[in-house]
């Protein structure tokens, strides 16, 4: 049997968004521009992802912005902001517990002579209400807090922060990371409050290189990305119309059936938690109930090293993630895992276990087998 419990890291593409995304690429492959007919049958393909996308989010059709996928959403919303609103203050608000593709553009801001305030956050992951409104000053411009943390499943409480940033500074924008809240949620950003949202095709079961940005109507924002003025001059470029397709496809699907997916996802997490319950060796990071995200989990494996236990699960095609895909491959340890204080220990032997509504249980049956027959042996190994 095969598992694969990487969703969080990127999702197999649905049979309805690659089939969209094939006749886009062999049949009606024009370029959106451009005034013929094959052009204007891109061009649809664009219209139609951005109903059903806009339809989620009950949002406008002008406040939508594709990119390339979730960091480009986020800096372009960062970055964006940030130029677009500077004269009004130099001052910025977030987490120590961001994607990179957020604390980077941060630091990059912090060289360019803006002042950055990093929020801690409790050993589940969730930000600090009252710190977060003692951070806003009159020269704070954006606040930006993800929804859902990639590594551990921490949902802060956006609209609380939202609240919490508007009744000290109205002019302050607030900009949310839902890349890992896109799909398992209902999200309606003017209902909570929120400026900016970023969210990523690949997550949701569409494709790669394409993304989203929110950009609510009247809200500052300079582009980061010059041409030809495509997207009413926010992101030049020829659009990806396969990709945005797919993407719009794929949120279409996600939101169909949507309780029957999220409580099957919830199902599937309590089901790897019980049945690990008794190792007395498996720790989970953060919260684990249902006031957590319904699809990741963050394991923590006593004794046994994370790349270790990562390929011995590989061999009996078991697939989880050594932490957040995109900084893997990197020897840093997890900032997210510092940020909760989980000790020396968890941060060489902890791994993301991340589900989708495709999984079922005799999958994470299965995992929950591997892993109770390869740990021990793993810990008897490792002290030799």
């Amino acid at each position: 049997m095969e598992a694969y419990f990487d969703n969080a890291a990127t999702t197999r593409c649905s049979d309805g968004a690659r089939d969209v995304m094939a006749r886009a690429l062999s049949e009606d492959y024009g370029n959106p521009s451009s005034l013929h007919g094959k052009g204007l049958a891109g061009e649809r393909y664009i219209r139609e992802a951005k109903k059903n996308i806009c339809r989620t989010l009950k949002i406008n059709e002008p406040e939508l912005v594709f990119t390339s996928g979730g960091t480009e959403s986020n800096n372009l919303a960062i970055l964006g902001a940030a130029m677009a609103n500077q004269r009004a203050g130099m001052h910025l608000v977030t987490t120590k517990i961001e994607h990179p593709a957020v604390a980077a553009p941060m630091r990059h801001l912090e060289e360019q002579g803006f002042s950055v305030t990093w929020l801690d956050v409790d050993k589940d992951g969730l930000v600090s209400l009252e710190q977060l409104q003692e951070s806003i000053t009159p020269e704070t411009i954006l606040v930006s807090i993800m929804y859902v943390n990639n590594e551990i499943g921490a949902v802060e409480p956006i609209q609380e922060a939202a609240a919490a940033i508007k009744r000290k500074n109205p002019g302050t924008l607030f900009h949310v990371d839902a890349i890992q809240a896109y799909g398992k949620y209902i999200i309606h950003p003017k209902k909570l409050g929120i400026d900016l949202l970023s969210a990523s095709g690949h997550k949701i079961h569409g494709p790669k290189g394409v993304g989203f940005l929110y950009i609510k109507e009247k809200t500052k924002v300079w582009p980061i990305l010059f041409g030809g003025g495509q997207q009413k001059n926010m992101r030049s470029g020829t659009e990806n119309v396969p990709g945005i397709a797919g993407m719009g496809q794929a949120a279409k699907e996600a939101y169909e059936m949507f309780q029957e997916k999220q409580g099957h996802l919830y199902q599937l997490k309590e089901a790897f938690l019980a049945g690990l319950a008794d190792t007395g060796w498996a720790h989970f990071n953060g919260k684990t109930g249902r006031d957590s995200a319904p699809h990741i989990l963050s394991l923590t494996v006593d004794g046994v090293r994370s790349e270790v236990l990562l390929h011995a699960l590989e061999e009996r095609q078991v697939y989880v993630s050594a932490g957040s895909a995109c900084a893997s491959n990197k020897p840093a340890p997890s900032s997210t895992l510092q940020a909760i204080r989980a000790g020396k220990e968890a941060l060489g032997s902890t791994v993301r276990v991340s589900f989708c509504a495709g999984n079922i249980l005799e999958e994470v049956e299965y995992c929950v087998g591997v892993l109770k027959e390869v740990v021990p042996q793993l810990q008897r190994f490792a002290r030799r």
